[in-house]
Parts: C-alpha cells; sequence; structure tokens
C-alpha cells in the first residue's frame, strides 16, 4: 500500500479547486499539482483540439508523477487540482468522446480521496473559461458527482464558502491519514 496519499479536487470551473489545493497545501505543509490545462492553454491560446486534450492530461500527469516521486518519502500528502475524471468529463462534454489512453489512465491510477467542489461560488470569469451559466455548471457538476458514486475512492463535496470549504476539506483529510 502506498504510504504517500494522493488528494484530488475536482469539479466544474470556477468552484474553487486551485484554492482549495493551495489552502491545503499550506495548512498539511506540502506540495499540490496545478491544473496543468491552465498553463497550456495561456501558452498556446484558447482555440483547443481533440488532440490537445491528451497533450493537456499528459502534462497533468507529469506534474502528478513528479510531485509523487518528490514527496513520497516525505509522509504528507499531496493535493492535485483536476485528474483524468476531469479530462474525460471535459473531453465528452466538448467533444463527444474521450481518448482511450485517459480512460486507461482513471482505471490505472489510484487516489486516496476526492473533494468535489459545489457550483455555490459565484463563477469568477478569467480568459480560460468557456461555462458562466449557472445551468451548465450545475450539470458538469452532477457529472462529477455521478462519476464518484461509481467509483470506489471515498469523496466529499465541498461547498459553501472558503473558510467553510477548507475547514470540510481539512476534516475529511484528517480521516484518511
Amino acid at each position: 500500500m502506498r504510504s504517500l496519499k494522493k488528494i484530488v479536487a475536482i469539479g466544474p470551473e470556477s468552484t474553487g479547486k486551485s484554492t482549495l489545493c493551495a489552502l491545503l497545501s499550506s495548512h498539511f505543509q506540502t506540495a499540490w499539482v496545478a491544473e496543468y490545462a491552465r498553463e497550456y492553454l495561456l501558452t498556446h491560446g484558447t482555440q483547443y483540439s481533440y488532440e490537445d486534450l491528451l497533450t493537456i492530461a499528459r502534462g497533468q500527469l507529469a506534474g502528478e508523477d513528479a510531485a509523487y516521486a518528490y514527496f513520497q518519502a516525505k509522509g504528507k500528502p499531496i493535493f492535485i487540482d483536476t485528474d483524468m475524471y476531469v479530462m474525460k468529463v471535459w473531453s465528452e462534454f466538448v467533444f463527444g468522446k474521450c481518448d482511450p489512453f485517459i480512460l486507461y489512465q482513471i482505471a490505472k491510477r489510484e487516489y486516496d480521496l476526492y473533494l468535489l467542489c459545489g457550483t455555490d461560488l459565484p463563477w469568477e470569469k478569467d480568459e480560460l473559461r468557456e461555462y458562466p451559466d449557472q445551468e451548465t455548471r450545475e450539470k458538469l457538476f452532477l457529472i462529477y458527482k455521478d462519476l464518484l458514486i461509481n467509483q470506489s475512492v471515498p469523496w466529499v463535496e465541498i461547498r459553501g464558502r472558503h473558510e467553510h470549504r477548507i475547514h470540510k476539506a481539512i476534516e475529511a483529510v484528517n480521516q484518511i491519514l
């Protein structure tokens, strides 16, 4: 069994995943893996293709693997802002299909806890976000929730103001440490 705990924040865009990971990594004095898609799209532009999503997925996994290798001996958890479930949902929502590599990684990778971020935070506009309407955000949230219900890793729904979210997330992480 792995000694290092891997905790993933998932959910629709603008639901506080990055903020939550940053706060958790600070609280537990460890690292977090940023969402690679942001870096990729800021570098290559916001007009992306189906093939770009595979490149983004590989970049996300490389960041996760690097953090895991570095922190494995330190005995502290790592926090991951998005995983292959996010890539699957994104790919299927935008293109109606998902690359088999992403599906294989979902089956292969092991995580210890998912933090499903709710849509109750106000949507914040930035140059990369695509879905400001609450109806689409909630539809995406329900897709993520269905994925989590139908897999075996523990998960917790994270809602409320930032201070409530971080408290609930810390409590959930402490339960698996």
